[in-house]
């Protein structure tokens, strides 16, 4: 596991690195290299709070090109525009999205169908397909602990690393799955105006995930 730094104020509510782990360490190894993407476009996906829009943005700032976030909600034509501009430009392009995309418009696909992101105006949807399929996975253990210690920090709870793997072999297994068992942990610590300790730990759990959480 390793860790990008990213140049953000101290005053920033955003994590200030971003874990690095087999969950997305292919996506980061993809954004140093977009010179080889197809149509110097890529498209990233992942669950939700897995750092799709910090990964953006360091790659944004980065200088080795554009990023559009959230291009599921924008308007078709205008993503359509900026894909032109950015072949014009010779510049990569990076589109960020909550689902993996999928060309067409979704006709006949089963209700029980994994959610795909679809767009219906014909030229974009070609040329989305086109792009490369970069997604981000569900962390591992190594993840998760790299994940509870940043959110720690953030919120300013000291948790050794007795806790951080503790906690990380038994919370719920996903990137906002951890931000809520930090901020569980956090408020329960508050609450009782202790500093965490095993019972909070384990009521944070409960609360979080619920069921026994003696064992991983």
């Amino acid at each position: 596991m390793r860790q990008i730094a990213l140049p953000l104020s101290a005053a920033s509510d955003s994590p200030p690195r971003i874990v690095v782990a087999a969950a997305n360490s292919g996506v980061v190894d993809a954004l140093l290299e977009p010179g080889s993407w197809p149509f110097r476009t890529a498209i990233l996906s992942g669950p939700a709070r897995s750092g799709k829009s910090l990964l953006a943005r360091w790659f944004a700032e980065s200088g080795a090109g554009d990023a559009i976030d959230d291009a599921h909600l924008m308007e078709e034509d205008a993503l359509f525009h900026r894909w032109n501009r950015a072949q014009e430009s010779g510049r990569p392009l990076l589109i960020v999205a909550q689902n993996r995309f999928a060309p067409g418009t979704g006709d006949g696909e089963s209700a029980g169908e994994e959610a795909r992101w679809r767009v219906t105006l014909p030229d974009l949807s070609s040329r989305l397909g086109a792009a490369l399929d970069l997604e981000i996975g569900e962390p591992d253990d190594a993840m998760l602990a790299g994940l509870i210690e940043i959110h720690a920090e953030m919120r300013g709870l000291i948790l050794d690393e007795t806790a951080i793997q503790y906690l990380a072999g038994r919370c719920e297994r996903s990137h906002l799955g951890v931000e809520r068992l930090v901020a569980a942990i956090d408020r329960l610590s508050l609450e009782r105006k202790v500093a965490p300790t095993m019972a909070i730990w384990r009521d944070a759990l409960i609360e979080t995930k619920g069921g026994d959480t003696r064992e991983p």
